[in-house]
């Protein structure tokens, strides 16, 4: 089944790529294998810490600087009559979100709604005004405020998250167990600067639900909706750190929970006025049905779209390139191979010996691509998010045979068990 062949809006130019860090470095490849030409904004003149290594300004015909003056911008954007506007990654989505309307409108999302596709108070504010059900939260700067909220609520007591409105890959949520000190918590994570160099001027104070996290990683043209993949996270506790990343599992389009999570996913990007481009969208699956936990109008990050290809033989990097090269687009997807991301953890944080025990990761039967970015002697951090994971490292299983994956999986936790951290032996995650 086909969700329509692609097209442009007529324009012969480049599609603008604004910040292509991350994933969205991928797209300089994926256009240049179908001849269309590509350019880069980049919201800032350095990007940020957490992306740097991605960014690579030689790979495009022109970088544009956004350097405070949006209308220099639009001007010199103009000028190279584009066939799209699309962000890279979470650090260019306001950007891309101010220059679409004024640059390509046809393919703008809903500009009234650009809040709702950025900020996670305005999302789950807008996805809930469109009766989706949601996490109940409250978004402010005021820990008064706060506390009347939790009362009103009857929350006095729950588990809380608490976590900042702006920013991305897991930086700065924290879970608060029982609600213990929470008003302490509150007061140290207000002001921060997060991984994009923002002030965390307000915060999310959120009930704690509980269930099977999802990623459902869609494309959308003309305001009609496909799914790219669909993915189901396994998180454990790191001490204090809720939620730290174990593995990211590849469903099949005929597991139970894909069709429900496609519905209200759909429903969420119709809610936050998604109309053109890529999608990465977190659902907490409860007991109740599927909530909302975040969206990003951007692709996956994380080089995602690299291993989607190997599973699905498709990502939303190539369903943008085929839009532009006006094939046609599935509406859905097919898993060619069971698939698993394998996030490394370190339980504590301390100087690391005995690295060489995770060389044999390579050598397994369903191995398809791994990095580790730790040596003997450098100093680890405890895992507490994905910076921290994606900074360690992580293995791709694939394989035919799922129970390969799954045997690959326990033996990756029993050599990371073998690091010497802190002159301690690392604790293996439990299977």
């Amino acid at each position: 089944m086909t969700a329509g062949s692609g097209g442009a809006a007529g324009e012969r130019g480049p599609c603008v790529i604004v910040d292509p860090y991350s994933s969205g470095a991928l797209f300089a490849e994926a256009l240049a294998r179908e001849g269309l030409p590509f350019a880069a904004v980049v919201s800032s003149a350095r990007p940020p810490e957490a992306y740097a290594s991605s960014y690579r300004p030689e790979d495009f015909s022109e970088v544009i600087v956004y350097d405070g003056d949006l209308d220099d911008v639009v001007r010199r954007v103009r000028a190279l009559g584009p066939r799209c506007v699309v962000a890279g990654c979470e650090s260019g989505v306001e950007l891309a979100e101010r220059l679409t309307p004024l640059v390509l409108p046809d393919l703008a999302n809903v500009p009234e709604l650009a809040d709702a596709r950025r900020d996670k108070s305005r999302m789950a504010e807008a996805v809930a005004a469109a009766g989706l059900p949601v996490i109940p939260q409250l978004c402010t700067a005021d820990v008064e405020e706060a506390a009347d909220w939790l009362e009103k609520e009857g929350l006095v007591g729950a588990d809380l998250v608490i976590k900042p409105p702006k920013s991305a890959s897991t930086d700065g949520v924290i879970k608060i167990a029982g609600g213990a000190d929470w008003r302490s918590v509150f007061e140290r994570q207000i002001g921060r600067v997060n991984q994009f160099g923002e002030i965390d001027d307000r915060l999310i104070v959120q009930k704690f639900v509980t269930g099977t996290e999802y990623v459902v990683d869609t494309f959308s043209h003309g305001g009609k909706h496909s799914l790219v993949d669909v993915c189901a996270y396994g998180k454990v506790d790191n001490g204090p750190h809720m939620a730290v990343y174990d593995t990211m599992r590849w469903l099949p389009p005929d597991d139970p929970a894909v069709p429900g999570l496609a519905e209200y996913v759909f429903g969420v990007l119709d809610a936050v006025g998604m109309r053109f481009g890529s999608a990465h969208v977190e659902v907490m699956g409860t007991a109740d049905g599927p909530v909302l936990i975040e969206l990003g109008a951007r692709p996956h990050g994380g080089g995602q779209p690299r291993f989607n290809r190997n599973a699905t033989g498709d990502s939303q990097i190539d369903r943008t390139v085929r839009w532009l090269a006006g094939g046609e687009l599935p509406q859905s997807y097919e898993l060619l191979r069971h698939q698993m991301c394998v996030f490394h953890m370190a339980r504590r944080s301390g100087t690391v010996r005995n690295t060489s025990v995770l060389e044999a990761i390579p050598a397994l039967p369903s191995h398809h691509f791994s990095v580790r970015n730790i040596s003997d002697g450098d100093h680890v951090p405890v895992t507490k998010d994905l910076v921290d994971s994606l900074n360690f490292g992580f293995a791709i299983l694939s394989h035919p045979d799922e129970e390969q994956i799954l045997r690959d999986y326990r033996t990756i936790r029993d050599l990371e068990g073998r690091l010497l951290i802190g002159g301690m032996r690392s604790t293996p995650s439990p299977s």
